[in-house]
């Protein structure tokens, strides 16, 4: 599946976002659980805009990232509520913008809005091309027993099932033992 360059960037975001809560972090604990946390985070991303680097903000991207988690495991029609909600909210304005080594991709908030209301934004208009195409079922959490990560599949036959390399070895690992103990 192929989507518009800047929503499958916009999907691997929301996906490394959610995937630092304690659920789901390789760690076991938050990643984002400070302010510092949420920077080194942000580091590893070209996000434009205003970043305020407090408590406040911090607060605010743990709450948007609850609620993206959340979205990931609606069906296409509840998907829609939460979405028009998200972009109602933030009384969101799409517009064409190029910036950086980027090409031309849609915004929807002002640089100075707060992070986790662009954040939110972002995630509604990828989310948007994902119910328009019907390809909800591209937004997956991670089959492995003990995992709570979140995956978007872009392969062509959408049969991704884990979130990393880790698990699906891991799950293979276990099925493979299984196999041998009733062969044996």
């Amino acid at each position: 599946m192929r989507f518009a360059p800047d929503t499958e960037e916009a999907l691997g975001f929301v996906v490394a976002l959610c995937n630092t809560d304690p659920s789901a972090s390789r760690t076991g604990e938050d990643d984002l659980a400070t302010v510092e946390g949420l920077r080194a985070f942000l580091g590893g991303y070209d996000y434009t805009g205003r970043v305020d680097h407090d408590e406040a903000e911090l607060r605010d991207v743990r709450q948007a990232r609850a609620q993206l988690r959340h979205v990931w495991t609606l069906g296409r029609d509840e998907a829609v509520e939460v979405v028009n909600r998200m972009l109602r909210d933030a009384k969101a304005l799409p517009y064409l913008v190029r910036h950086d080594a980027q090409d031309w991709h849609i915004h929807a908030t002002e640089p100075d809005a707060p992070l986790a209301e662009r954040l939110r934004v972002e995630a509604a208009l990828a989310l948007v091309d994902v119910i328009r195409t019907d390809e909800m079922g591209r937004l997956r959490v991670c089959a492995a027993d003990d995992c709570a990560g979140l995956l978007v599949d872009l392969s062509r036959n959408g049969l991704k099932r884990f979130c990393s390399v880790r698990c699906g070895n891991r799950m293979n690992m276990i099925a493979f033992r299984e196999r041998q103990a009733e062969g044996g």
